[in-house]
């Protein structure tokens, strides 16, 4: 068995598709189509049932399939090993990132790493966080640059680098801005800006109100968080945003302050400081790799300039 033959596979079986898992490998579905007929001869079994429009794994297939992945990584590791002994930073990086770091957080060190380390060539990808961490289960990124999750994991080393202060905001016109003694209840009744729901973020706001036996009412989902400050700030909904994307954050208005303010000079002037009405929310932000994955010098190095950068 070769491990282009293996790869084919995986692709194949992953996609349940000749043709997507060609494009996939960059590859024609013709050179897809003799990897695999010349596994199943090595093997003497068909790996794959084909019907008339579709493939499914056999017997022997969903067998081959955790085998030949873990071949693949021990061949993969057996590389990083020997090329590390050179003791160059060098080769590929690829990186997820969710985009709130990639704007605020990652810039300096990027442009560090880039400086010292010119022989490497990054390729970064934007994810949000259960997708990042996907990405690292199968081997689909080097590390990933994420909010963290609460929940421990086996396979997943997880190294806190930032933390975000939560605060929740709304328009300045929004009715959540004229009630006194905001209470869960009422934020439950309005639309929130949230991201996807498969985020941590995402859970992290929803535990609250179903923790208070409340709906959480979010329509329009999406994973820019600048694109959330924009649609709350016209007075789409609330939402719960980093301290830091907001400039000058005391000068939002609060209560029943002069609403003059709007006009401090960096100001987030369309943006509402809303009294969170529940325990304080914090998120953590961080770096996450496969444990027993052998790391590369270039993934070492920018583990190294992470932890100089951490807050």
């Amino acid at each position: 068995m070769d491990t282009q033959s293996l790869k084919a596979f995986i692709a194949v079986a992953d996609q349940r598709s000749f043709s997507t898992a060609a494009d996939t490998l960059y590859l024609t579905q013709s050179a897809v189509s003799k990897r695999i007929k010349l596994l199943e001869e090595q093997l003497g079994t068909p790996l794959f049932d084909r019907h008339n429009r579709t493939i499914s794994l056999t017997e022997a297939g969903h067998a081959l399939l955790p085998r030949a992945q873990q071949i693949l990584d021990l061949v993969s590791d057996t590389e990083l090993e020997l090329e590390n002994m050179t003791g160059d930073v060098q080769g590929s990086l690829t990186l997820a990132t969710s985009h709130h770091i990639g704007l605020h957080r990652l810039p300096p060190v990027l442009r560090q790493f880039v400086q010292h380390h010119p022989a490497v060539e990054l390729d970064l990808e934007f994810l949000g966080s259960e997708r990042a961490y996907q990405a690292v289960r199968l081997r689909q990124v080097d590390l990933a640059l994420t909010t963290l999750s609460d929940t421990p994991s086996d396979d997943i080393e997880a190294i806190p680098l930032w933390q975000d202060d939560m605060v929740c905001v709304c328009s300045r016109d929004h009715r959540l801005a004229t009630i006194p003694n905001l209470t869960l209840r009422d934020l439950s009744e309005e639309a929130a800006i949230l991201p996807e729901r498969d985020t941590i973020t995402y859970r992290l706001v929803a535990d609250v109100f179903s923790d208070s036996a409340l709906t959480l009412r979010a329509p329009m989902p999406t994973n820019y968080l600048e694109t959330i400050k924009m649609l709350v700030s016209v007075g789409l909904g609330w939402s719960l945003l980093p301290a830091s994307m907001v400039s000058d954050f005391g000068a939002i208005p609060t209560g029943n302050e002069n609403r003059t303010a709007k006009n401090a000079p960096g100001s987030d002037a369309s943006l509402y400081n809303l009294t969170w009405p529940a325990r304080p929310l914090q998120r953590k932000l961080g770096v996450v790799y496969l444990r027993h994955r052998t790391r590369s010098n270039a993934a070492n190095a920018l583990l190294d300039l992470l932890n100089q950068h951490k807050s």
